[in-house]
């Protein structure tokens, strides 16, 4: 058994890809001795011999006696999964929760035609203004839900909500961040959007058998980059650069370095040139720095709209 700081300890896994993936297994501990964080364990599951991978992740947790988890997959299920009504189908559905989300997505497109109505003129020129490309404004001067809303941000609205596939938590993640999500790395964001069934059914194999006391918090990798650069931490540049296969290795060790040094993180060498190297061991890495900052007490307010279970979803702040 492995001797963990459990008050603040904390590991992010990326658990998305194939039943061969080669998954990362990503440890931060906090040594207030020394008052620092250090990356204490970096594991691969293909470092275990004598294991298969599930069999790898459950004895990871139980060797480290780790009470928290951060992963990439959604811990919560759509609303259809578990409604008891009598279904009048989706456009129809008379969940409470599935209403209030519906209201606030009528109300942003409302308001937004508001101002089209009020004042059509000044409206276009803000709307053409904000379609120019701007090389010296942040994808972060305002947020997605901020007026005026965006054409691809209202497409996503007028698109709808649905409850057999989305989760509240998903139109929380739209409000905030849909822009910058697909202006920096050209992806809209859906929970289950690249989750095979196959997956699914893996992680729900998993959690039966992973111990009742672990509890486990759900994260975004694009989400935490994206905070890391609201607070200055990285570089536009860097993100971008991550998309390039050549040089994302470099990019990876950049992003990695400035955590280090400006979030307190000691990392060894060895796995320093892991998380270059990998992309899996890189995404492992920046869920357990969201974790970290749940540990700190420093995450964006995420509502419930209404639903009974907490979405246990990480939205990270990092002090600029």
């Amino acid at each position: 058994m492995v001797e963990t700081n459990t008050s603040k300890s904390i590991a992010g896994m990326s658990l998305g890809g194939g039943r061969k993936e080669n998954f990362f297994f990503s440890l931060l501990e906090f040594f207030p001795e020394k008052d620092r964080w250090f990356l204490t364990s970096l594991r691969q599951v293909k470092d275990e011999e004598e294991m298969d991978h599930d069999e790898a992740i459950t004895s990871w947790v139980d060797n480290y006696k780790l009470h928290r988890l951060v992963v990439d997959f959604p811990l919560t299920k759509p609303l259809c999964e578990s409604c008891t009504l009598d279904c009048p189908g989706t456009a129809n559905c008379a969940h409470p929760v599935v209403q209030n989300v519906r209201q606030e997505m009528d109300d942003l497109v409302k308001e937004d035609q508001e101002l089209v109505s009020s004042n059509p003129k000044r409206y276009e020129q803000v709307r053409n203004e904000d379609n120019q490309i701007h090389y010296n404004r942040s994808v972060l001067h305002k947020e997605t839900h901020e007026h005026i809303l965006s054409k691809s941000f209202k497409r996503k609205l007028k698109k709808g909500y649905l409850p057999y596939w989305n989760r509240p938590i998903d139109f929380w993640i739209w409000k905030h961040y849909y822009d910058q999500i697909l202006s920096l790395f050209n992806i809209s964001y859906d929970s289950f959007g690249n989750v095979s069934v196959m997956l699914m059914h893996r992680f729900h194999y998993l959690r039966r058998h992973l111990p009742k006391d672990l509890t486990m918090y759900e994260s975004a990798t694009q989400i935490v980059l994206i905070e890391l650069y609201r607070s200055k931490i990285i570089s536009k540049k860097q993100l971008r650069e991550l998309d390039d296969m050549d040089i994302a290795p470099l990019a990876r060790l950049k992003i990695v370095k400035a955590i280090e040094a400006k979030l307190g993180v000691f990392i060894y060498e060895k796995d320093l040139e892991l998380l270059a190297k990998h992309p899996k061991a890189f995404d492992s890495f920046l869920l357990a720095i969201a974790g970290k900052s749940l540990l700190m007490e420093k995450v964006r307010k995420i509502p419930c709209f209404g639903a009974k279970e907490d979405p246990m979803f990480i939205s990270p702040i990092f002090d600029s």
